[in-house]
């Protein structure tokens, strides 16, 4: 991936306090990195931290990504459930100019669908200045299943925060715009 002027920064963040602490191998960030590889097709280049479950620290860590790294779009992994160290959705609220319900409603609906404890996710998704933010699950196959069932609304809302435009693979991901929002064909 060659970086230039049109290149949508994608921070990725796993938030686990194991696997940043070394106890297992970290599979959400090469989860997300898979993932993207094969559902976008305009240039994009990975930011990715790897950190514990703690509020302060996941906070800077979203702003910077943001404010700092200008990622367009920053994914988390983990820290989502009820449980007490479970923060990311707590520390991407504290830094969010704007909630999007909308994600966190979808993701838990898509999740449903296979498991009845999605029921006990805390997913959102909100927007930090020209950055969208998105908190997913920490497994794998539910990070796949997730992204596949929200993903086709994420290159419309970048567009509307002022992110770079980004296309995807029709057979991974059909990303809508309505007709008004569409680039001309050249």
């Amino acid at each position: 991936m060659s970086l230039d002027s049109t290149t949508l920064r994608i921070g990725i963040v796993s938030v686990s306090d194991r696997a940043s602490a070394g106890v297992y191998e970290d599979k959400g960030v090469p989860g997300l990195l898979e993932w993207l590889g094969g559902a976008l097709t305009t240039p994009w280049e990975p930011v990715t931290r790897l950190i514990p479950d703690e509020q302060p620290l996941i906070e800077r860590t979203l702003i910077d990504l943001c404010d700092r790294e200008g990622c367009g779009l920053v994914l988390t992994t983990g820290g989502t459930g009820p449980a007490p160290r479970d923060v990311t959705p707590d520390a991407t609220l504290a830094v969010a100019d704007r909630e999007l319900p909308g994600f966190g409603e979808l993701m838990r609906s898509v999740s449903l669908k296979y498991v009845p404890t999605a029921i006990l996710s805390r997913q959102v998704g909100a927007v930090r200045g020209r950055s969208l933010i998105i908190n997913l699950p920490g497994q794998p196959k539910a990070i796949r299943e997730t992204l596949d069932g929200v993903f086709a609304a994420v290159p419309y809302c970048l567009d509307l925060i002022g992110a770079e435009w980004v296309e995807t693979d029709p057979a991974v991901c059909s990303a809508f715009r309505p007709k008004s929002a569409q680039r001309p064909a050249g």
